[in-house]
């Protein structure tokens, strides 16, 4: 009879701690063990398209003033592919340097193809890139994921922190630098250091570092914080717009106080320098208006559309940064 009951414990036991390891896993990939359905941005986080009403809100800054008689009007795109190479990781070196998964969420890159926490002025200097014409800058955001399909890959599952599912590719990658509405543009110095957006939105105090805009490529004048749901054969967007008002002297600096945006008349404050302004657009085949999809986020973000956020490090040579303020500051349209 005691041997009975002895065999009898030791099964119990197996089967709990059975359990407990699969609750483990579930909790240590993020819960694509479990299936992705936590993972989902809220139905509040959704908008039909259609129900977005045409807007003069145009993402470059606070303000889109008409241009000035000495504005400079020029624009430089540069082509740096959309990440065929699948140069993905959870680091961010703008805003936790040397911190390994320092983000808690997946981030997509364009440019520097050495880019990571660990990442040097000297490191990204001498790495190799994506970017036609030799533009060693490096340009990341997080990735967008369908979450009614599985993760495939390791680059895919590694985030965790419940960002799961398909990773969306973007079917076009646009990188824009133009000039101020108000006068000239001066260089900006070799790695400086930017960011755009709030990753932390959805619990921050106030929603004024919200600076995405999402939209439907067919209604370009439509635009929005939420995820819109766009016609079927529509392309879904992002754009990504960066301050442009350096301080002339840090080339990184805690509360973003080195660069900053204009104001809304296109003024950059008194003691400050309008630098060239970097827009990043990105284009998805959108992928049906019942489709969930989420923004990769902190675990508390619940993957708010309005967390949406970008990087940029300008590892530019002084003669490529050089022409493109010539280019920007001539009125001209180039491509580098």
């Amino acid at each position: 009879m005691g041997s009975v009951r002895g065999w009898f414990v030791v099964l119990v036991c197996l089967l709990v701690g059975g359990v407990l390891t699969v609750a483990l896993l579930g909790v240590s990939d993020g819960g694509a063990r479990r299936g992705t359905a936590h993972a989902t941005a809220g139905p509040g986080d959704f908008v039909d398209i259609r129900d977005v009403p045409p807007s003069l809100d145009v993402p470059p800054s606070a303000g889109a003033p008409f241009p000035g008689a000495d504005a400079s009007t020029g624009t430089v795109v540069v082509d740096c592919g959309r990440n065929v190479e699948e140069h993905y990781n959870q680091d961010n070196v703008v805003v936790s340097p040397g911190l390994r998964g320092g983000a808690h969420h997946t981030h997509a890159y364009v440019g520097n193809l050495s880019t990571d926490a660990r990442s040097t002025d000297a490191s990204l200097a001498a790495a190799p890139t994506t970017c036609r014409g030799g533009d060693r800058s490096t340009y990341f955001w997080p990735v967008l994921r369908r979450t009614d399909r599985p993760a495939r890959y390791v680059f895919e599952r590694a985030a965790g922190h419940g960002n799961a599912g398909e990773i969306l590719r973007p079917v076009e990658v646009r990188l824009e630098f133009g000039g101020s509405p108000v006068g000239k543009v001066v260089a900006m110095p070799r790695f400086l250091r930017a960011v755009t957006g709030d990753a932390v939105a959805l619990t921050a105090r106030s929603e004024e570092n919200v600076r995405a805009r999402w939209g439907c490529a067919s209604v370009p004048d439509r635009l929005t914080t939420r995820y819109p749901r766009c016609p079927a054969g529509d392309r879904l967007t992002r754009t990504l717009t960066f301050p442009s008002c350096w301080n002339g002297l840090d080339t990184a600096g805690p509360e973003r106080t080195h660069l900053v945006f204009r104001a809304v008349n296109g003024v950059c404050p008194g003691d400050m320098f309008a630098v060239p302004e970097l827009t990043i657009r990105l284009a998805y085949d959108a992928p049906g208006p019942d489709v969930p999809i989420a923004l990769d986020s902190f675990p508390e973000q619940r993957h708010s559309p309005k967390t949406d956020h970008a990087m940029f490090v300008n590892v530019m040579t002084d003669a490529r940064m050089a022409a493109l303020v010539d280019c920007v500051n001539e009125g001209r349209h180039c491509r580098l």
